[in-house]
């Protein structure tokens, strides 16, 4: 028998001779993945609508007109186009200086957290048999952590048979809050958790008038390293 070349044919896949050719996967290009613009407003070439409500760079209402439009009119004057109300019908757009927004804006916010007032959760444990010198001094360190305007979270632990002393830790915490109300008002009251049982004391508002600055809690444990 004569052999005879095979005709000619596109390539096939090697795992299936008959089937339809196949090609190397396309690879991607390496380097590092874009980031996502973190801007809070869009501005600029980035509103893609159709058409916008303009306030100008002075704060006046020029109506309804297209993007393209109020995008040359603050290219005109050197500042940017900015989104400041994107779910309106259609979406308002301010002429401004992008740069000097974004520096005033977080200089408020530097300033806003100055005027924020920390105020300390500092934890102080104790247990249903502390003997009466170390609640003595315990209990000096709560009141300097109130002068010093912290409040304090009083925890007295139960270990195994010592929860049959709950009754001698409300006594305690009793001890504490009469010796404190000078300076403290009592913001939690003794409350028994599991093993635990816990008081929050915090200083007393002078004049009987709450802070107006807003604040913030950071809980400390055993502030006394003990």
């Amino acid at each position: 028998m004569a052999f005879q070349p095979s005709s000619p044919s596109s390539p096939s896949s090697p795992s299936n001779p008959s089937g339809p050719p196949s090609y190397p996967r396309p690879r991607l290009p390496r380097g590092p993945i874009p980031q996502h613009n973190k801007d809070e407003h869009r501005i600029n070439e980035r509103i893609r609508v159709p058409q916008v409500r303009l306030i100008d760079e002075k704060g006046n209402q020029v109506g309804v007109v297209p993007t393209h439009e109020a995008l040359a009119m603050a290219r005109e004057r050197g500042l940017d186009l900015m989104e400041v109300s994107p779910n309106a019908q259609p979406p308002v757009c301010k002429i401004c200086d992008y740069g000097k927004f974004k520096y005033e804006k977080k200089k408020k916010e530097h300033e806003a957290k100055k005027k924020q007032t920390v105020i300390k959760v500092k934890e102080v444990q104790l247990r249903p048999q502390t003997d009466e010198h170390d609640v003595e001094y315990k209990f000096r360190n709560i009141r300097k952590f109130i002068e010093d305007g912290d409040k304090a979270k009083i925890t007295i632990m139960f270990r195994g048979r010592e929860i049959t002393y709950v009754d001698q830790g409300f006594k305690i915490m009793k001890q504490l809050s009469e010796q404190m109300k000078d300076i403290a008002v009592i913001e939690a009251s003794p409350k028994l958790e599991g093993k635990k049982l816990i008081m929050i004391l915090a200083p007393a508002p002078a004049g009987g008038k709450k802070p107006a600055a807003p604040s913030v809690s950071v809980i400390i444990k055993n502030p006394t390293g003990e």
